[in-house]
């Protein structure tokens, strides 16, 4: 009589056999969804643990508070994506408007078109009942962002493909309608009817177009070398 085959070596064991160095990377996953599903006040941390498949009580071993999870969050999915586009653009040798229109897309790619997208709404949603992570958001993730766009500018300047300008003010206006997008794209653009929006790839040429026109040298101001 045959006997059931032994389940293949590589079968995916259940959670709670795995390692315990995995558990963090599970739990952060199942934060990020509920924060963004739920937002901030209505996620729970029993919810948190049910969703990565531990307990509660696992859950307290590596953060000691939702705020701290939170933070874990935005420290582990965000950060590292400034970071790695930080070191990019430091050993990059490329034009300067090559490196703002990869900034805006990477920005869209890996922030705006994925869930991380929707922490940003919920910053914004509730900012109010929870100003300290706002003020946390605000270090980690916006001002880095920020300096980041703001040392491309600059190295364009410097090296003469970009005119003079007021950087501070512009940053803003040109980081407000990505961020505006993605939390659109989380909130409302569901709700509107087909063909409402306009196309992802349109908007961002368009960015593009209204950034480097604002950027071009003035006739006759050349290259410094």
């Amino acid at each position: 009589m045959p006997t059931t085959a032994p389940a293949p070596s590589s079968a995916r064991a259940p959670r709670w056999e795995r390692r315990k160095d995995a558990r963090p990377g599970e739990l952060l996953d199942a934060a990020l969804e509920l924060f963004v599903d739920k937002g901030f006040a209505a996620t729970r941390l029993d919810a948190v643990a049910a969703r990565a498949g531990v307990s509660k009580g696992t859950l307290y071993l590596y953060y000691a508070s939702k705020e701290d999870l939170f933070k874990a969050v935005v420290r582990q999915s965000i950060v590292p994506l400034i970071e790695a586009f930080q070191h990019d653009v430091a050993q990059s040798s490329a034009p300067s408007a090559t490196l703002l229109r990869e900034f805006f897309r990477q920005w869209w790619t890996r922030f705006g078109a994925t869930p991380l997208a929707g922490i940003a709404k919920l910053v914004v949603g509730e900012s109010g009942n929870f100003p300290e992570l706002a003020r946390f958001f605000q270090q980690e993730a916006v001002l880095p962002c920020a300096m980041l766009l703001a040392s491309i500018v600059h190295r364009g300047v410097k090296q003469g493909e970009f005119r003079p300008i007021d950087v501070e003010a512009s940053i803003q206006l040109w980081i407000s309608p990505m961020v505006l997008r993605a939390i659109w794209e989380h909130s409302i653009l569901p709700c509107c009817p087909p063909g409402f929006d306009v196309p992802i790839e349109r908007f961002l040429e368009a960015h593009l177009d209204y950034v480097l026109g604002a950027l071009e040298p003035a006739r006759g101001q050349g290259r410094t070398s």
